[in-house]
């Protein structure tokens, strides 16, 4: 007796995360995840190099991490949405200790990259999680 062969929809009847197109969910996940990424970078060096200067502009080689991560969010690498979801919360608490210490102005950029690390978050826990969905969705059918 032979077991039964199981047999893969025509591409008209797969999902369209099967087709290797992205769903909407993982499309708009990317794009805000690489729009806080960018705007945590600009944050970054525009804070450490013209808005309060500190150390000479040396601490703003705290922005690398965000640089080396941008091109692989850009290609919707899984494996950077998962390490900059765990490496974003050290901006977030560089953040909330300025806000307890900066003076001035700097309270409310501090208070900007607490916004933008957990938007930063958000994306990619977004994205991490609609992407299993869709492979989870892929597996389910084939």
């Amino acid at each position: 007796m032979t077991e039964p062969v199981l047999s893969i929809p025509p591409p008209a009847d797969r999902p369209a995360s099967a087709a290797g197109i992205p769903t909407s969910a993982v499309r708009r996940s990317r794009w805000l995840a690489f729009t806080a990424g960018l705007a945590l970078v600009a944050l970054g060096l525009l804070w450490e190099l013209v808005l309060a200067r500190t150390g000479g502009g040396t601490l703003a080689i705290k922005v690398v991490p965000l640089v080396l991560a941008l091109p692989g969010l850009w290609r919707m690498k899984l494996y950077t949405y998962r390490w900059l979801s765990l490496a974003v919360w050290l901006y977030a608490a560089e953040g909330a200790v300025r806000v307890n210490s900066a003076p001035g102005r700097e309270v409310a950029l501090a208070g900007l990259e607490i916004v933008l690390s957990v938007l930063l978050f958000t994306a990619c826990a977004w994205h991490v999680r609609a992407r299993l969905a869709a492979g989870r969705l892929i597996a389910a059918v084939a």
